[in-house]
């Protein structure tokens, strides 16, 4: 019982900010280290902004409180960048090194930060279906070598009941 306590305790040392994984996740001109170059495939639309968030692969820390990942050590990184106008949708994001990551992306069109599933879209490396609760870390990994990797992600968005990718016209 006390080990669970110091830990929430050590959580609790680094105060709440957007900005938290922002530092380490921005990648160089002409990034040659450990990172994905994210093709963005299946936007709505061209509003809000695009928040690419890169978590440690397995499901206890997977979509965890940034806060917590980063003051117990764990991997997080953020690249949060306004959706471009037009053209292809790309976004980079280093990592800390040649490994196995989970990646999701939030295409947050009202600009809350948060996911909305009747408003905002949602991706995940390896493209898993969705369903009513979120892919295991597994299913929405990517591994990456000592340099970059492209991968694409397709992005879900509210479909009847569910959230799926948009129909192709």
């Amino acid at each position: 019982m006390i080990l669970p306590l110091l830990l929430l305790a050590n959580a609790a040392t680094i105060p709440s900010t957007p900005d938290l994984g922002k530092a380490e996740g921005r990648c160089r001109p002409d990034e040659a280290g450990s990172s994905f170059e994210v093709q963005v495939k299946g936007l709505k639309d061209r509003t809000g902004n695009l928040k690419l968030e890169v978590y440690p692969a397995n499901n206890a820390d997977f979509l965890a409180d940034d806060n917590v990942l980063v003051s117990a050590g764990k991997t997080f990184r953020r690249v949060e960048v306004p959706v471009p106008a037009s053209g292809p949708v790309r976004l980079c994001v280093r990592v800390p090194g040649p490994g196995e990551y989970a990646v999701s992306l939030l295409h947050d069109r009202d600009n809350n930060r948060k996911f909305g599933w009747r408003i905002d879209g949602i991706g995940f490396a390896g493209n898993p279906k969705l369903g009513w609760s979120k892919p295991s870390a597994e299913k929405a990994s990517a591994s990456v070598g000592s340099g970059p990797k492209t991968i694409s992600i397709v992005m879900n968005y509210r479909r009847g009941l569910g959230v799926a990718p948009l129909a192709v016209k």
